[in-house]
């Protein structure tokens, strides 16, 4: 006769995985760095925006934010408030991260895709996934950057703005 001790540690721990999208866009102007990633990209333009404006970073962020429930990125580093004035988008996405651990959840994987029609950034991926992997305390292995142009056709087409989508997965281990 088995044991109630036996029959519970035969039951496996239940784990519930959570996701997330973001998105983010932002106008591509003359006298602005541009960083993607935690990268700053050479190019005579750069992203506009209350922060460094990493669209990909900020994109992550909300992936992340949005599959624990937990608002967006403007809920937790508002535009309206100085002290994101100019900041690196590699420490709010840090930030996200301890916000993540202190609620009991592990990334498991982020993927995202940029849309930019120049300058051309593949051979930057590498060292995004290095650094957002860096920022949130996990292997560069669990992060894709990929990158797209709009062939020419609207804003992006135009090298107007730039945008970038991400899609992220937690674990949230036995919390139902």
């Amino acid at each position: 006769m088995k044991s109630k001790k036996n029959i519970q540690e035969k039951k496996q721990k239940t784990v519930l995985l959570r996701f997330g999208l973001g998105y983010d866009i932002h106008r591509l102007v003359k006298g602005r760095k541009l960083i993607l990633g935690g990268v700053r990209i050479p190019s005579e333009i750069g992203l506009l925006g209350h922060s460094d404006a990493d669209v990909l970073l900020h994109a992550i962020c909300d992936a992340l934010l949005g599959a624990a429930a937990m608002g967006d990125i403007g809920k937790h580093f508002p535009d309206t408030d100085e002290a994101y004035r100019g900041i690196s988008s590699l420490k709010l996405l840090s930030h996200v991260g301890i916000l993540l651990k202190k609620q009991g959840y592990q990334i498991g994987n982020i993927d995202s895709t940029v849309i930019l029609e120049r300058p051309k950034i593949a051979k930057h991926v590498d060292l995004m996934c290095r650094k957002i992997g860096r920022a949130l305390h996990i292997s560069s292995q669990q992060v894709s950057v990929k990158a797209t142009t709009h062939e020419g056709l609207e804003v992006f087409g135009r090298g107007e703005g730039c945008a970038a989508y991400a899609i992220a997965y937690i674990v949230d281990s036995g919390r139902m």
